[in-house]
């Protein structure tokens, strides 16, 4: 499941691993507080940051939108490559598979040309790859730290009765994604590390969306990623059980490289770090100059400071015209919902695009949602669903040699009057606002807000979505640009079974 959530199935899986003796030691050790670096002053990075700041303002940075699979890992291998101090990598999932590979390759490589290297990875996934971590943190110029740790690293059994025992805080996941280079460059979106997100699955893919932005907004991400490394929710490499073995780390660094110099869906990619300054500077005049905000959860010491989700409600309360919401994961309140009424009784038109049943990853999300369909619909919104098979998958969500079985939206931005957009990693749900940490990117731009609106539309049209609207029943039905529908769409029956199943569960955890 590409967003692995907490659920009796999960659950039961982690009761069925086998045993280990791994852990964290019992008196965690949390390093002196540490901060970024300052930002470059040299580099290619720092030469494009520099320019931006003399022609528009120190706090002005130019960004651009990476819509694409495709864009989304070339632009954060030309960040790797360029950085010349610093690279901070904070993510939710990082997966071993094409993409999560080469991605770390790159990172390890500038750390051997003597870039300093953080790493924020949240524990869910890492499971069974404490050797390798273990190894990482001992490389000179590298350091890892881990989101809210198990302390049980061995038997998935023993995970589960951990997990078990300290719910409401294992429940407490980090849903950040973010890219910093030289503290003048940053990636900020919704992309996880993995082929999901790249375009590079054979399964299905994410159509999804970053934020590429440079200049004041790598300071603004230095902060963040300094409030979440010195914080006791991230718990330092050096405390795993698991010693480093340099005889294993060169076979795992064997094996990594090999991987990625042999794997066919990494064939459009440079397989080696490179030179990217034509690329760069070639990509300076399209950058959007705009002032940026980057909202995020704190990392309190008892508790996650849930700050987000009144952000966003704010952002939306921006808008006086037209307010454009691209979300993967919708589950409302009934607050939310009077919320958007009293918005367009106002006289802003109100268009959200989410999953269909067709297009989920995650059937529990959609189980939640439907009930809600009408209200959205009632309360003047103009809904819409992505499609399975949307016109966009070849060009936009799957990269050559790969095609998909199916396409899925893991979108989480917003545009407001076509002058303000919000890029982020918040789903417009229970889990993002009251249980996961989140974070985004706040943009005053009248042209990247043009780039986004122009891009939540296309993803609306009868080829790459579905419009929902009610009968004069007060029933909804399902309209592209090839057929009508009474019935919500899906890929097979097993879809709708699980979609029937999973009403039983909790709302408040997805």
């Amino acid at each position: 499941m590409a967003r692995p959530r907490f659920t009796a199935v999960w659950i039961l899986a982690l009761a069925l691993g086998a045993c280990s003796s791994a852990g964290l030691k019992e008196d965690i050790l949390h390093p002196p507080q540490s901060g970024a670096l300052p930002p470059a002053e040299s580099g290619l990075l720092a030469e494009v940051a520099n320019r931006i700041a003399s022609e528009h303002g120190d706090e002005a940075s130019g960004f651009s939108i990476m819509d694409s699979s495709y864009q989304g890992l070339y632009w954060r291998l030309a960040l790797i490559d360029s950085a010349v101090s610093s690279l901070d990598i904070q993510t939710y999932l990082w997966y071993p598979d094409n993409s999560g590979l080469l991605i770390l390759e790159r990172a390890v490589l500038a750390a051997q040309r003597g870039v300093k290297v953080r790493l924020i990875v949240d524990d869910l996934i890492l499971h069974g790859h404490d050797k390798l971590i273990a190894n990482l943190e001992a490389q000179p110029n590298i350091e890892f730290g881990i989101f809210n740790p198990w302390s049980e690293r061995g038997s998935l059994l023993e995970r589960a009765g951990e997990m078990l025992a300290k719910m409401e805080r294992l429940n407490t996941r980090m849903h950040d994604k973010l890219l910093i280079a030289d503290g003048r460059a940053a990636v900020v979106g919704g992309r996880n590390i993995g082929d999901h997100y790249f375009g590079l699955h054979e399964i299905y893919n994410f159509h999804d969306t970053d934020l590429l932005g440079i200049g004041h907004i790598g300071a603004q991400a230095n902060a963040m990623f300094d409030k979440f490394w010195n914080s006791d929710w991230v718990v330092s490499a050096q405390n795993l059980t698991t010693e480093p073995a340099p005889e294993l780390a060169a076979r795992q660094w064997q094996s990594i490289q090999h991987k990625n110099a042999t794997a066919a869906a990494l064939s459009r990619f440079p397989r080696v770090p490179k030179d990217w300054s034509t690329e760069i500077r070639a990509h300076v005049p399209k950058l959007r100059i705009g002032l940026s905000q980057l909202v995020y959860d704190e990392t309190a010491t008892e508790q996650i400071d849930q700050r987000l989700v009144s952000s966003m409600f704010n952002f939306f309360g921006i808008a006086r015209e037209e307010l454009l919401i691209m979300n993967a994961y919708v589950i409302p309140s009934q607050r939310g919902i009077d919320f958007l009424r009293d918005l367009s009784d106002k006289g802003v038109d109100i268009r959200l695009l989410t999953n269909s049943l067709a297009s989920h990853d995650v059937p529990a999300v959609n189980s939640h949602y439907e009930g809600w369909r009408d209200d959205f619909i009632r309360a003047g919104v103009e809904l819409f669903e992505f499609r399975a098979d949307p016109a966009i998958q070849s060009t936009v969500v799957d990269v050559e040699p790969v095609t998909a079985e199916f396409s899925g939206l893991h979108n989480k931005t917003a545009v407001a009057d076509r002058r303000y957009v919000f890029i982020g990693s918040m789903n417009l749900d229970p889990r993002s606002a009251r249980i996961n940490t989140e974070m985004g990117a706040f943009v005053d731009s009248p042209a990247l807000a043009e780039d986004m609106a122009a891009i939540i539309e296309r993803n609306m049209a009868g080829e790459n979505a579905w419009r929902v609207q009610l009968d004069a029943a007060g029933k909804p039905y399902w309209t592209n640009s090839e057929e009508t529908r009474d019935r919500q769409p899906a890929r097979n029956g097993m879809q709708r079974l699980m979609n029937v199943i999973m009403k039983v569960g909790p709302k408040d955890q997805y």
